[in-house]
């Protein structure tokens, strides 16, 4: 593609970037300097760290996210080894089902956790095992939302592990350990250090999880930037925090488009056949991987359909009413635009990033909206658009900005993979740029491009920061309605809850397998 198609596909992402998220931050940054230089409340980027409370959430943010990524990494290993390598009835429903914790809105991961370990929780009842008040129920939480991507990531790396490396490595008296430091590990070390960095992006800027789990001491720096806009009005503090929080996760968002920048080439030879398992050691490593991915990743979701179904009366009833009907409307029809817009600058960032000296910087700007979390971006834009905070617009775009990344990550994933001869011939039989495109490029990218939509689509239907800073009364979506109803004391409004958290996370996974469902391939002509 050209220099100036590329240029012009840019602009449109580019655009949308420096309107929603870079000049937000901006005014960010200036009201935090403002606010020190008028000495009304004085505070400096530096001076955070003088303060003992405010030290320990941005501590305690990076402890979290960091224990998570290390307790992923030791369990999902395993796991995905045995997906990798074992074929047993079962697998290929597991493999299409490992995404679905992550898809779950993370409002609806914290209340299937609470569901589990809260005070009127499974275990609570069962066991007396009540983790509230702990920093367990946290950590548990970020491994239900995360622990099946370093799963997915192991099992697709595991995959380009050459055999013949690994039959030679054997035949020269290597034990199946020393073979797979030497000859396996080396490979799937960049597919695990790029999960794992976006494991980090998502413990260290979340807010939903942290908002409902972490309680007043284990809440992290989103959870405080939120307290001091929503409740405290300190803007300066608030505002130097989302500044460390920003410096923090674009190190870490740089990383990570270093390391997809490797994976953009497939260096599958011949990959490892899938074996049945024969020993008892082997089943015992099946049934033992099953275990964890039960417990970390379906408990969870099966403890909210368990309280669901022994919900009262009164909660039923409340799905019915008109506040439950408009708060399914709004989410479906914001989700819907959003997608569609994303999906338009997911593709335009794609194909303008290319393969040059400088497609590193392209990939890392389309993880901006990564590094720059929902409660940062929604203060911004609060502070940069006051006329337009009450716009229906403005909330929209926020909602694409914030998915369209996932489109843009599957989208140059597949354009690595692909083959640049196919291209060429297309142009030398008569096919137009354009033609090539529509007839030839999108229909081999069609898979990657509607994986990166489902994940898109479950980023809008779960988007709950922005809705509490931009929305209005009218705008009520589930995720706001759930945190409503978690508000409220009594039995019947924690059971409504758990209905509505049980209805959205339906209503995501029903969406995600709907648009990435496979689909036949089918033969088109020049």
């Amino acid at each position: 593609m050209k220099r100036s198609s590329r240029v012009a596909l840019l602009l449109l992402p580019s655009t949308a970037v420096v309107l929603m998220l870079l000049l937000p931050m901006l005014r960010l940054a200036a009201e935090g300097w403002g606010g020190a230089a008028s000495g009304a409340d004085a505070w400096s980027f530096i001076t955070i760290w003088q303060d003992d409370f405010l030290k320990w959430r941005l501590l305690w943010s990076f402890t979290q996210a960091i224990a998570t990524c290390v307790l992923a990494l030791v369990l999902g290993l395993p796991v995905a080894w045995v997906l990798a390598r074992f074929d047993f009835p079962g697998r290929q429903l597991v493999l299409r089902l490992l995404m679905l914790p992550f898809v779950v809105p993370t409002l609806v991961a914290a209340l299937g956790v609470l569901a589990l370990w809260g005070p009127q929780g499974v275990f609570s009842q069962s066991l007396g095992i009540d983790l509230q008040d702990t920093p367990w129920l946290l950590l548990y939480g970020n491994l239900f939302f995360n622990l099946c991507v370093v799963i997915r990531a192991g099992v697709d790396a595991l995959g380009q592990v050459n055999a013949h490396c690994v039959a030679a490595s054997r035949s020269l008296g290597a034990t199946p350990w020393r073979a797979f430091w030497r000859v396996e590990w080396p490979v799937i070390a960049p597919w695990l250090t790029s999960s794992l960095c976006l494991v980090f992006l998502y413990c260290f800027s979340g807010f939903g999880l942290a908002l409902v789990l972490g309680g007043q001491r284990y809440a992290t720096v989103e959870v405080e930037i939120y307290t001091l806009v929503a409740y405290e009005l300190k803007l300066a503090q608030a505002s130097s925090l989302a500044l460390w929080m920003l410096l923090l996760t674009g190190l870490i968002a740089l990383a990570y488009a270093y390391v997809e920048k490797r994976l953009s080439v497939s260096t599958r030879l011949n990959p490892i056949a899938l074996r049945h398992p024969q020993s008892v050691l082997n089943w015992l490593a099946v049934f033992g991987s099953m275990g964890v991915l039960f417990f970390f990743c379906a408990a969870p979701i099966l403890a909210i359909v368990w309280r669901a179904l022994l919900a009262d009366s009164q909660a039923w009833t409340a799905l019915l009413d008109t506040e439950t009907q408009l708060a399914l409307w709004n989410t479906l029809r914001f989700s819907a635009v959003a997608l569609l817009i994303a999906t338009v600058l997911g593709i335009a960032h794609a194909l303008g990033t290319g393969t040059g000296r400088g497609s590193v910087a392209w990939r890392a700007a389309a993880y901006l909206p990564l590094i720059a979390s929902p409660v940062t971006v929604a203060f911004g834009l609060l502070l940069l658009y006051p006329d337009w905070t009450a716009s229906l617009a403005l909330l929209i775009a926020a909602y694409a900005v914030l998915a369209y990344p996932f489109v843009t990550k599957a989208m140059t994933a597949g354009l690595g993979s692909l083959p640049d001869n196919l291209g060429q011939v297309a142009r030398t039989l008569g096919a137009s740029p354009a033609r090539t495109f529509w007839r030839v490029t999108l229909p081999l990218l069609s898979p990657a491009l509607r994986r990166g939509m489902a994940f898109a689509a479950a980023t809008a239907l779960g988007e709950f920061a922005v809705t509490l800073f931009l929305s209005r009364p009218e705008w009520t979506t589930l995720t706001t309605l759930i945190y409503q109803r978690l508000g409220k004391p009594g039995a019947v409004n924690l059971d409504t809850a758990m209905l509505l958290a049980c209805l959205l996370m339906l209503l995501s996974a029903l969406v995600f397998v709907v648009i990435d469902s496979p689909q036949k391939s089918q033969t088109r002509k020049l």
